[in-house]
């Protein structure tokens, strides 16, 4: 296996598991967690823009 590959596989695990943290500490539901850890990136970059503050915090 690759290099490459490793690194794709870490990043689709680091993404899942913001996104689920972030979910968790919003909505506190499990279900919703669920489906944000499957959109995994595109749920935290969501969450980054849409956040009051935007990227500037």
């Amino acid at each position: 296996m690759s290099r490459a590959s490793d690194g794709a596989k870490a990043g689709i695990g680091l993404g899942s598991a913001l996104a689920v943290t972030i979910s968790w500490s919003l909505h506190k539901s499990v279900i919703w967690a669920a489906i944000h850890g499957v959109l995994s990136w595109f749920y935290v970059i969501y969450y980054v823009l849409m956040r009051p503050g935007g990227l500037s915090g």
